[in-house]
């Protein structure tokens, strides 16, 4: 695949200091006048990857693994090949990788498939209290169910997690450490991997939500030493669809919350015997084409190289950080070494008006309590607004957020 990626000759000074990539022209929706700061929603998607969806509709649209004539063999062969690109992406096996519906789909995976017949009464789960809701609930319907507890690592006034109350919460030896990598409100990278490997000493298993870091740096889940990791395709640049990672021993203990078709080997009216891994986790039809689609983002990806892109995103989420500082009035939330996302607040203004204004100055940001509910009750707010970086953004998308809350300053009077 051939990229118009290109990097800078130069690197620039101080907090700006990034290879500032030039891909904005790959993405055709970014041609229209609008400063897109919304990617940790969801991640426009580059012409390479449109393509591949659109030549799959139009030449190999079938269904997979049931049909013997060529369009249903080549859909198979796409299908499974984006399965190994995913695998190589991340450092795992192809059969340690299950595509659901989305990351929220595997993290359920995981709870009801898992942690449903192996946690009992009294057996501990440990979160974060950073996390979004859907690695929050999962885990109380499972404790619900089955009489497990669950404890919270805090966040401190900086917005990174207390360490030291995680270590101590890691000694009551929780069966399950369940942490995002990145926060989608405050960017915080969490210490994953220094986590995992004490939770691990503990006798816990370890998943990472990785939907927000994926993005931006590269991720490898035998270094993480995760047991777990999810994430969504549409936050990489591709369409709808998830991915569950679990190591082949886990897989194979776990078993299918969703069955039905495909995920079985044999039917009788008396009961079912499940497929090999990953398919028994794939009950019906999969998403096909979504799936070869991620395949083609990551091709993508590879072209421009992650590397490349985590120096760029952290090149520009500094300059962002330090430009909204300079805007008076407004609050930013979170330590200043992060990835991704920044959340603020402009005055005592609802988020929701800030964000109307800044679309009528065409600047797209998130506004809410972005599926962070405890979070937002810590910051004591009730909704934040939040910009978001991805390898198209630019300084210029930037320094039009920055204008746009000037001007919502005047429209507010503050």
């Amino acid at each position: 695949m051939q990229s118009n990626v290109k990097m800078a000759g130069t690197m620039k000074k101080g907090s700006e200091a990034a290879g500032a990539l030039s891909v904005k022209q790959d993405f055709p929706i970014l041609a229209q006048d609008v400063a897109y700061l919304d990617s940790a929603a969801t991640a426009q998607k580059p012409l390479h990857v449109i393509k591949a969806l659109e030549h799959f509709y139009t030449t190999t649209n079938a269904n997979v693994h049931r049909g013997v004539y060529a369009w249903s063999a080549d859909a198979t062969r796409l299908y499974e090949g984006a399965r190994k690109k995913v695998a190589e992406f991340i450092n795992a096996k192809p059969w340690e990788i299950v595509f659901t519906r989305n990351a929220t789909e595997g993290i359920n995976l995981a709870a009801h498939g898992w942690a449903g017949f192996n946690l009992k009464k009294g057996d501990r789960v440990l979160l974060t209290a950073m996390e979004h809701h859907s690695n929050i609930v999962p885990w109380q319907q499972v404790a619900k169910s089955n009489g497990a507890e669950i404890d919270y690592i805090p966040v401190t006034q900086e917005g990174t997690l207390d360490m030291a109350e995680a270590k101590k919460l890691l000694a009551k030896k929780p069966k399950l450490l369940a942490i995002t990598h990145v926060s989608n409100v405050l960017g915080t990278i969490n210490p994953v991997k220094e986590l995992a490997a004490l939770a691990h000493t503990q006798g816990a298993l370890v998943l990472v939500d990785a939907c927000q870091s994926v993005p931006h740096m590269p991720i490898d889940v035998k270094d993480l030493g995760c047991d777990f990791l999810v994430f969504s395709g549409h936050k990489l640049f591709a369409p709808s669809v998830g991915v569950f990672y679990a190591r082949e021993s886990l897989l194979k203990e776990m078993r299918p919350f969703l069955t039905g078709g495909d995920m079985i080997k044999e039917v009788t009216l008396t009961g079912a015997t499940w497929n090999d891994i990953p398919w028994k986790f794939e009950a019906g039809t999969p998403a096909v084409a979504e799936a070869i689609a991620l395949g083609a983002a990551i091709d993508y990806l590879n072209a421009v190289g992650m590397d490349n892109i985590q120096k760029h995103d952290e090149g520009l989420i500094r300059y962002a950080f330090k430009e909204l500082k300079n805007v008076p009035g407004i609050t930013v939330y979170g330590p200043e070494n992060r990835s991704g996302v920044i959340a603020f607040n402009l005055g005592d203004v609802h988020a929701h008006d800030v964000a109307s204004v800044l679309d009528e100055h065409g600047v797209a940001i998130r506004s809410g309590h972005h599926c962070c509910m405890p979070l937002m009750k810590l910051l004591d707010v009730p909704a934040a607004c939040r910009m978001s970086v991805a390898l198209y953004t630019a300084k210029e998308d930037v320094d039009a957020l920055v204008a746009a809350l000037r001007e919502a300053r005047k429209v507010f009077r503050l």
